[in-house]
């Protein structure tokens, strides 16, 4: 590993790109390509990620809030930026910093309808969400007339494409669910369209979705969690390259005697004699205290070493008793040789958590 010497989180652009062509290569060549870049692109760096994702030809951002996009045009991102979860205090600059919002609910419709004849806009993209099951966001199927109705005579918005969200794409016991959902966003796709007398563009798959349903991919599918290297299974995670790694160093080493207790509450005892390291990050960091007294682990020189002891705010102790370090040597926490998606499961979460849990006060290295 590359010296470090503080708390740091990598992230590697090449592997960002071997992932997106992976994914892509799944894809029929006309299908678009929306990377999701939310919270920070999963905990990374979400400028440094969008630029890269632009140079290698994407045709879409999504971000969670409007902010997020904002930060991505003052940033000179000029592809288009889905905002999914918009919401009408934010309207206004949503629309001069030419964001997308997803609609999905009649009120945001219709507060979105008020602010663009306030603005006096024309044809303004929208992409219309509809629920097939995840039962989160959405407009129902049962909705379409009145979606219709609410844009007769109206030229202030015009729906661009329409979406959906896959509930189980990852898990093929919930296949047929999954297909009734596809099934159900069909429907409703072609009776929009008869109703709008056009065909918006849809788009309906996340990352397990492009692996498991390609027959769903429509115009265009989305890709979050795979793009930062995981998908969702064993045999895909093979294919694709972890963008992240943490890496931090060895603080301070203690010998331990039999009796001792190490960190907050006693929470650890120690039966024998120990050696002990202490790590500068903690909860404040995103490591929650769910993966101390013993659950979870970081790799030194190539083995484990388990977290003990109840996480500090800003230190963890480690086990290096069997390890043979000192002070001052390089500690991966999760990366290529020991994936987010492995050290989460050690305190019964996932990778989708950790990554974005990384606090922001950790310095990131783009490599």
């Amino acid at each position: 590993m590359d010296k470090v010497g503080e708390t740091v989180l990598e992230i590697d652009l090449e592997a960002l790109a071997h992932n997106y062509n992976y994914l892509k290569s799944k894809l029929l060549p006309k299908t678009k390509f929306l990377a999701v870049v939310k919270a920070f692109a999963y905990g990374s760096d979400m400028v440094a990620i969008a630029k890269k994702m632009e140079s290698l030809g994407v045709d879409y951002f999504a971000v969670a809030y409007v902010r997020e996009g904002v930060l991505l045009r003052e940033a000179g991102i000029v592809t288009p930026i889905l905002v999914l979860h918009p919401q009408p205090v934010n309207f206004e600059q949503l629309i001069t910093y030419q964001l997308e919002p997803s609609l999905y609910s009649p009120k945001i419709l219709v507060e979105f309808l008020k602010t663009a004849r306030e603005k006096k806009l024309k044809n303004y993209p929208v992409h219309i969400k509809f629920n097939t099951g995840l039962n989160r966001l959405g407009f129902w199927e049962t909705d379409v007339d009145y979606i219709s109705k609410q844009l007769d005579n109206r030229d202030e918005i015009k729906i661009t494409a329409i979406l959906s969200h896959l509930a189980a794409s990852e898990d093929p016991d919930e296949k047929e669910f999954s297909d009734t959902q596809i099934k159900i966003f069909k429907k409703i796709s072609v009776a929009l369209n008869e109703r709008l007398g056009y065909s918006p563009f849809r788009h309906m798959l996340n990352t397990s979705g492009i692996i498991n349903y390609p027959e769903a991919q429509f115009e265009m599918v989305r890709s979050g969690i795979g793009l930062y290297g995981y998908g969702n299974s064993a045999i895909e995670d093979k294919n694709l390259k972890p963008v992240a790694q943490l890496k931090t160093i060895i603080s301070q080493i203690h010998k331990i005697e039999p009796g001792e207790t190490v960190g907050y509450n006693r929470a650890f005892s120690s039966e024998g004699y120990r050696t002990t390291a202490t790590l500068p990050l903690g909860h404040a960091d995103g490591i929650g205290r769910q993966y101390g007294n013993g659950k979870g682990y970081v790799h030194i020189k190539g083995k484990k070493a388990p977290i003990i002891g109840n996480v500090c705010m800003d230190m963890i102790m480690v086990d290096v008793t069997e390890i043979d370090c000192v002070e001052g040597d390089e500690v991966l926490v999760f990366g290529q040789d020991n994936s987010a998606d492995a050290f989460a499961s050690s305190a019964q979460t996932i990778s989708y958590e950790i990554l974005t849990a990384i606090s922001q006060r950790i310095k990131r290295i783009i490599r």
